[in-house]
């Protein structure tokens, strides 16, 4: 049976190509779909996933991290005030202009911290010190955006918001989803750096004592602090991708796009299968007329399709994941792990098996007597 099958599949080169260019494309595209997707989710949570923090503390009714505003500085009094509050970290992310030394200027997300509490500071840097940020005029930049930025190493010079920074230091992977790459800074230079006035902040960051639960901790913060918001650090990063991802579109857009990669895969095989069925509806009548079942056909048919299935993924595979390795140095991250790699096999075989229905169900018609017919 499976070299019946073989035979019929390789037997028409021309509608072989057809039917695996029609998988190649269409895995080749959602994989690539999702992996914007999936990148979209990382960069959308860059900024929280090094935070360390167990809660937010946000203005009231913000959609997202990167669209926050201040609050002021009285509320971080407050929680530290608060019973099984460890830490209370000013932290702000504001949007800023940077001017580069040839003149032009780029959007930036200036990020104040203070680089001695480990609360929002970035880990891993591969050049400078984190402590270097103590200085005046300093800066951190992720190595991805030096050419962006004019920055060709430690030490240059740039202006943000019409003063000098001076960049101290490169993280590696922390990219900004909004485009505007992130500036570390101490949170006294991110006043200079931004709109935020001294007396405020954009957020803070709450560590709880050890063995004081976050979420009854969140609870007591509540009744001691109003016209604020307050989250535990999955929530606010549920809130901020769902507000990116389907709010505003932008991770359904993605998601459809997909979605109709697989329509057109599964048309384009269900049309090459079946043509290839209708080429040997005489061969399959033979079969009937010697005594094979149409369980016998139908298995032979959905041979071929997983063979299909199988051949156009790997050569997919082989065209998409070089896309996904140069994405890492562009603008629009890809990110495939391992699952969804092992997971598009599968559907690149239920898809080729779906297409071949078309089929079945014309072999389930067919009338043995054919083969005696003139």
């Amino acid at each position: 049976m499976a070299s019946l099958a073989l035979r019929n599949l390789f037997h028409d080169r021309t509608r072989l190509a057809v039917t695996l260019t029609g998988v190649v494309f269409s895995i080749v595209l959602i994989v690539i779909q999702l992996g914007l997707y999936l990148g979209f989710k990382k960069q959308i949570l860059t900024l929280i996933d090094i935070s360390g923090a167990d809660l937010w503390v946000t203005a009231a009714g913000i959609p997202s991290i990167d669209l926050a505003v201040p609050i002021k500085e009285r509320k971080r009094l407050q929680i530290l005030a608060v019973e099984g509050v460890a830490q209370a970290q000013n932290y702000i992310v504001a949007f800023s202009t940077l001017k580069l030394p040839d003149g032009r200027k780029e959007s930036i997300e200036v990020v104040g911290l203070d680089p001695e509490v480990p609360l929002g500071t970035p880990r891993e840097l591969v050049a400078g010190r984190l402590s270097d940020l103590k200085s005046p005029d300093t800066i951190i930049i992720d190595e991805f955006y030096k050419n962006k930025l004019g920055v060709r190493q430690l030490g240059d010079v740039v202006e943000i918001n019409d003063r000098r920074a001076r960049v101290v230091g490169f993280t590696r992977g922390l990219r900004s989803f909004t485009t505007a790459p992130h500036a570390f800074t101490w949170i006294k230079n991110a006043y200079d750096y931004s709109p935020v006035k001294e007396d405020e902040s954009v957020f803070v960051l709450v560590k709880a004592r050890e063995g004081v639960d976050p979420a009854a901790l969140k609870a007591r913060i509540q009744t001691r602090v109003s016209d604020v918001d307050i989250f535990l650090t999955e929530e606010f990063a549920r809130k901020t991708q769902d507000y990116w991802l389907f709010d505003t579109g932008a991770g359904i857009s993605v998601l459809i796009a997909a979605a109709l990669g697989f329509v057109v895969g599964l048309v384009v095989v269900a049309q090459t299968v079946y043509a290839s069925t209708m080429d040997h509806v005489r061969e399959y009548g033979t079969l009937k007329a010697m005594g094979a079942s149409n369980g016998y056909i139908i298995r032979v048919i959905v041979k071929q399709a997983v063979a299909s299935g199988a051949l156009g993924y790997f050569l997919a595979m082989a065209v998409a994941l070089p896309i996904v390795r140069a994405s890492q140095s562009s603008s629009a991250l890809i990110v495939v792990p391992p699952e969804v790699v092992g997971g598009m096999f599968v559907i690149s075989i239920l898809m080729c098996v779906a297409a071949s229905l078309v089929s079945v169900r014309k072999v389930m018609t067919i009338d043995p007597a054919m083969v005696f017919k003139g």
